[in-house]
């Protein structure tokens, strides 16, 4: 029987994590979760999807729910709920996606939340300063400066935020399986390896 597996990816922004879980989607025949955990939680909670893009990757202590008294069982005080609440529904919906099948899940703690899986793969995604500048303004169609300033604020949030959370360390090697450098290997080169990791760890071809 086939065994059941999920890739993580934590990255550097501007490293191509999300086009290296799109190659490996692609070549795996799996489905690729990013920004869909948030409609997945959404959809599982009964909380509006755009409270959990608000929090997303943050560690403040309150989101606003906006105008109003909102109830959710005693989580909700005076139209605030608390991000750690949020945090525990996400992970609800990262659990309820792996267990419908294999798949590649982007960011949003998964390595944590999933860390009893026994077909985890956790990953993350590094790059030459000069490679991720250049993908951000190309994507972005900003300037230099701009993306510095992109790059520094987006690591600074998702180390606080995985830290957090985890307890582990945000793009340390400990903390992850496989830590892969995009500009030496290329999105590719990257999967070419993750697939062989897999197959190792699963003792199965794929």
């Amino acid at each position: 029987m086939e065994k059941k597996f999920v890739i993580t990816i934590g990255r550097q922004l501007g490293a191509g994590g999300r086009l290296l879980a799109e190659e490996l989607g692609r070549r795996l025949g799996v489905p690729v979760y990013n920004r869909e955990v948030i409609e997945e939680a959404a959809r599982q909670s009964g909380v509006g999807a755009e409270f959990f893009e608000r929090a997303d990757e943050h560690t403040s202590n309150v989101t606003p729910l906006g105008t109003g008294i909102w109830s959710f069982g005693s989580m909700i005080n005076s139209g605030y709920i608390n991000n750690d609440t949020l945090f525990g529904l996400q992970s609800d919906a990262i659990l309820a996606l792996a267990e419908r099948g294999s798949c590649v899940v982007v960011g949003r703690c998964a390595d944590y939340v999933l860390r009893e899986h026994p077909g985890l793969l956790s990953l993350f995604v590094t790059a030459s300063e000069e490679d991720r500048l250049g993908r951000l303004m190309k994507c972005c169609d900003k300037g230099e400066k701009e993306c510095r300033n992109m790059i520094a604020t987006s690591e600074r949030k998702r180390a606080s935020y995985y830290n957090y959370y985890s307890f582990k360390a945000w793009g340390a090697a400990e903390s992850y399986d496989l830590t892969l450098n995009s500009s030496v290997f290329g999105i590719e080169g990257c999967a070419d390896m993750v697939v062989a990791a897999l197959e190792k760890k699963l003792n199965q071809k794929l």
